[in-house]
């Protein structure tokens, strides 16, 4: 590892993720229009030293949401405070949080929309104007009294942008919708990861790994370590030979899917010969919560075409039964 990158993560890599995380726009890689309508968002804030408008970052996991809020309170030179919607369950959660900013500084809330509808509803006040009114005492004799607010920027993240009401999306000056990477793109995370770690891949192994990523920077970045873990142990050099033997340890197959996704798609096609079958009972044949299989296994699995969604439930596309190997019947 060279001195100038061993800093920069830990012997005992503490905050492994953390580590691997860009510091600043230029280093961010993808996301080339959100990186430039940022850039455009922050500079003009500067020019002008005022606050940001507010961010909502929006898209499924592991494509740099959280890194992004880091960023802009860096770029901005502000400090950052990070919560989460299910932190937030009551007004007064929101209200101690708000009250206790810096001027200027940057707040952000992971999974905007599962915040408490009555802190959503202080929060329209709070964006708008800046304060917020805190109710003291029960009943008629409840009064309201406003508090005055820092001006500060919020940048919400959602993986489910339909669900935050109209109200509190409208107030966001700017939303950025993330996209899944290429696997050039991916290949440049992973390239960019070696690095700091260390760990000398050839090009066909990052190919390799950008490949099974699913399109998501954070599984890259997990399925590398994985690799080098099994460099490390086995004393073997990280060619392809070593990162698909690894990546096959883990059962992740040529196509990025893991145990989970290919029982599900096993299912679909020899338990129910294609589909349809509903999404409880897809849940149930393979001893899964039926929320896990929505948010987790279905999205990749639709998005890499080998699964569809229809109003009678989910059916195996022709290349999920090519996939899983079973001649697909003609009737079909």
């Amino acid at each position: 590892m060279s001195s100038e990158l061993s800093p920069q993560v830990t012997p005992n890599e503490v905050g492994y993720e953390g580590a691997l995380r860009p510091g600043s726009l230029s280093e961010f890689v993808g996301q080339a229009k959100v990186r430039g309508q940022l850039s455009l968002l922050l500079d003009a804030a500067l020019k002008q030293q005022r606050t940001p408008d507010h961010i909502l970052l929006a898209g499924p996991p592991g494509l740099g949401k959280t890194t992004l809020s880091m960023i802009v309170a860096t770029e901005l030179d502000k400090p950052l405070h990070q919560t989460s919607g299910p932190a937030i369950q009551h007004a007064g959660d929101l209200a101690a949080v708000l009250s206790a900013l810096t001027p200027g500084e940057v707040l952000f809330i992971d999974e905007i929309h599962r915040m408490a509808r009555s802190a959503e509803e202080m929060l329209y006040l709070a964006m708008e104007d800046f304060k917020i009114d805190i109710m003291v005492g029960k009943g008629a004799g409840a009064t309201s009294i406003p508090l005055e607010l820092s001006p500060f920027t919020l940048v919400g993240a959602t993986t489910r942008a339909g669900l935050l009401p109209n109200p509190l999306r409208d107030r966001f000056g700017f939303t950025a919708h993330l996209e899944f990477y290429s696997e050039q793109e991916l290949a440049a995370v992973v390239s960019r990861a070696a690095r700091l770690l260390g760990f000398d891949v050839e090009q066909a192994g990052i190919d390799e790994i950008a490949s099974r990523s699913r399109g998501t920077p954070r599984i890259a970045n997990r399925l590398l370590r994985r690799v080098r873990d099994y460099s490390l142990v086995h004393e073997q050099p990280g060619d392809i030979r070593a990162v698909r033997a690894a990546l096959a340890l883990y059962d992740i197959d040529a196509h990025g899917l893991d145990r989970l996704d290919r029982e599900v798609l096993h299912a679909v096609v020899e338990r129910f010969s294609g589909g349809p079958v509903g999404l409880s009972t897809l849940a149930v044949s393979v001893g899964e919560e039926a929320e896990t299989i929505e948010a987790v296994v279905e999205p990749f699995l639709v998005r890499a075409g080998l699964l569809s969604r229809t109003p009678r439930g989910r059916i195996a596309t022709r290349r999920g039964w090519e996939h899983t190997g079973v001649p697909m019947p003609d009737v079909l």
